[in-house]
């Protein structure tokens, strides 16, 4: 079995990109695993249907920060709807759903946490980041 801590989830939880408070952010949101305690803020700049740009401040384990640093990366300068597709496929992919080449393509660096699905007491921080995300997108399309 793959180990769950690859060169890239190491590598984004030492050095995270993406970790640092927005001062202009249009979306907020706070997500919490229950379970083990990781916690983390999404600041989101959305302009029009593109995320601009996209940040998280938090702390936890090695998988939810760094799953939230490739997943701010992952989709900074997307479209809204491109955005709750990768989540999609990402959900998919750490549930141990077998990706289209495609899919895992379009997944990027996020694709290298595949392994998570066979830890499932990990599937849930490697989530965190993304469920944020998702419940953030839903929440600012209502009115």
């Amino acid at each position: 079995m793959a180990s769950i801590y690859t060169t890239a989830l190491m590598e984004h939880n030492a050095h995270p990109d993406f970790k640092y408070v927005m001062d202009d952010a249009t979306h907020v949101r706070e997500g919490v695993n229950p379970s083990c305690g990781d916690k983390l803020t999404l600041s989101l700049r959305i302009e029009g249907d593109t995320i601009e740009e996209a940040a998280f401040v938090g702390c936890g384990c090695a998988v939810s920060q760094a799953s939230a640093d490739i997943m701010a990366d992952s989709i900074t300068g997307t479209s809204v709807e491109e955005a709750r597709r990768l989540c999609e496929s990402f959900f998919d992919m750490v549930r141990g759903t077998a990706l289209s080449e495609s899919a895992l393509s379009d997944l990027g660096e996020a694709a290298e946490l595949a392994s998570i699905a066979h830890m499932p007491a990990r599937v849930k921080c490697a989530e965190l980041g993304w469920r944020t995300l998702e419940a953030l997108l839903d929440e600012s399309e209502r009115p």
